[in-house]
């Protein structure tokens, strides 16, 4: 299983958002280079980076902070927020990100982005399913789209995805513990799909119920930011 750190930027800085809201984004005192070069030097390999202010914007805003983090670490960089189109893709691949997650796409043009996971391929190209209330939001969470989670999961999972990171939104930003029983179902209704486990991660306890899940991966955040979850305790995790 991989522990991947969640770097989200907004005006330029390391932030968070709790359920989506982002009139209550808390702004974080940390440069996202040196916090990368932290994560890294703690036996990290793959950081997940969310343009905050992309994501809201509908275009990717960020790429000069993807840029020197790229160039700053080794880490496999998954890149978030604001990508629509074929040009998005190909300038954050060449900012450094080794792969990309998409969610708008997906909804509002599922044939569009069902043939970039064919030409760009499925190591390239991953979808954020992120929900409330078992109906995906997209734009940043802003927006309700009345899609159940699982029939979006699954229009995809049959047209070759193979990286899946779904959060759910009432449990980020809050410390509230995993979605542990919508990890399951997904698990259980897709086999083979590498699934990230997103939202909630209080802190090593989480992570460890995670791993015995099957999950492929576990995104964190919040734990890390508020001190829930220590460098020490990261660099154990990744070496087990």
């Amino acid at each position: 299983m991989q522990l991947v750190p969640s770097i989200a930027i907004k005006d330029g800085k390391v932030a968070r958002v709790t359920k989506g809201d982002f009139s209550k984004a808390t702004i974080y005192d940390q440069n996202p280079i040196d916090l990368a070069q932290q994560f890294q030097d703690h036996g990290v390999t793959r950081l997940h980076m969310v343009d905050l202010d992309g994501a809201k914007k509908g275009k990717v805003i960020n790429y000069n902070i993807l840029e020197a983090v790229a160039g700053y670490t080794d880490l496999a960089i998954n890149f978030s927020g604001g990508v629509h189109t074929d040009g998005d893709i190909m300038k954050v691949l060449e900012c450094g990100a080794e792969s990309v997650t998409c969610a708008t796409m997906a909804v509002y043009s599922p044939d569009v982005f069902a043939s970039w996971i064919m030409s760009y391929g499925r190591e390239k190209i991953a979808m954020a399913a992120d929900s409330l209330d078992g109906q995906i939001r997209v734009g940043g969470w802003q927006k309700d789209t009345k899609i159940d989670v699982h029939s979006h999961i699954a229009y995809f999972y049959d047209r070759g995805l193979k990286y899946l990171k779904t959060t759910d939104i009432s449990r980020e930003g809050v410390l509230s513990g995993p979605s542990v029983d919508l990890y399951k179902d997904i698990l259980h209704h897709y086999p083979g799909i590498f699934l990230f486990a997103s939202g909630g991660i209080r802190g090593e306890e989480d992570i460890i119920q995670l791993k015995a899940l099957g999950v492929h991966g576990v995104i964190f955040g919040k734990a890390f930011y508020e001190g829930h979850l220590t460098l020490k305790q990261i660099e154990k995790l990744c070496a087990s």
